[in-house]
């Protein structure tokens, strides 16, 4: 049996990365102190967790996997499309066939934290990222819906490559000549979907929080232009900034 320290073996488990968990199990696994069953129990866990997330990843590929005999597979998704304040941003992202990046999801199902992280990764590998962002004076002008159209058109043209696939959000772009493939509810179902989701989302979470510190009192870094209640009566009583949308907080002043 292992003479260590249970304390000693714990700071091993904290320092293992995880491709050293295996040889931690296999070390400690025989070893019967209660202490060190837990602390190999968590190894094993740690393992099984990973292993889930990398299934749930090629279930994730499904739909490149399907289109890439087609030829460059581009995923496009867009937030903020209910704010009261700030742009409509749509990203679009086209990953590597052999992706190995982990964890990527709707947005709206990850943390901040795991957005930010993702979004260094996605960044650093993806062949290609346009980002499109229109204005609330344009939202105003066209409506919601037409911006967010611009919005992923502008995308697509900023990704300095130019697709054979997109697969889309739910909706189909007019005026793109690309053929396109509407999923719903893919920036859950289609890594690539799910990575412009990541990229527009931490985008536009950037922008509201330099937007709190030009316009401060109305709460922008924390809530993101949405329509909180101390937003809306910050609205009222401090009256519109010109990253409001008109068209959207008529009813409040």
């Amino acid at each position: 049996m292992d003479t260590k320290k249970i304390s000693e073996i714990k700071g091993e488990l904290k320092a293992a990365a995880v491709e050293g968990l295996p040889s931690f199990i296999r070390q400690y696994g025989k070893d019967t102190r209660s202490g060190v069953v837990q602390l190999v129990s968590q190894a094993q866990n740690c393992l099984d967790k990973l292993e889930a997330e990398k299934e749930r990843t090629m279930r994730l590929k499904a739909y490149e996997t399907e289109y890439a005999p087609f030829g460059a597979v581009c995923g496009v998704d867009e937030v903020g499309r209910g704010p009261l304040a700030g742009p409509v941003v749509a990203g679009a992202v086209i990953l590597p066939e052999d992706c190995g990046i982990l964890y990527i999801n709707d947005s709206k199902k990850l943390s901040a934290k795991k957005r930010e992280e993702l979004y260094d990764v996605i960044m650093d590998e993806a062949v290609a990222v346009g980002i499109g962002m229109v204005s609330p004076q344009r939202i105003d002008e066209i409506n919601i819906l037409q911006a967010t159209y611009e919005a992923m058109r502008q995308a697509i043209h900023n990704l300095g490559v130019v697709p054979d696939i997109l697969l889309n959000d739910a909706v189909t772009i007019p005026g793109v000549a690309i053929r396109q493939v509407p999923i719903v509810k893919g920036d859950a179902k289609s890594i690539s979907i799910g990575a412009a989701s990541i990229v527009a989302k931490v985008t536009r979470d950037r922008l509201m929080v330099e937007y709190d510190a030009i316009l401060p009192g109305y709460g922008f870094a924390d809530n993101k232009g949405y329509g909180s209640a101390a937003h809306i009566e910050a609205i009222k009583q401090l009256g519109a900034t010109p990253i409001h949308r008109r068209s959207f907080i008529g009813k409040f002043v």
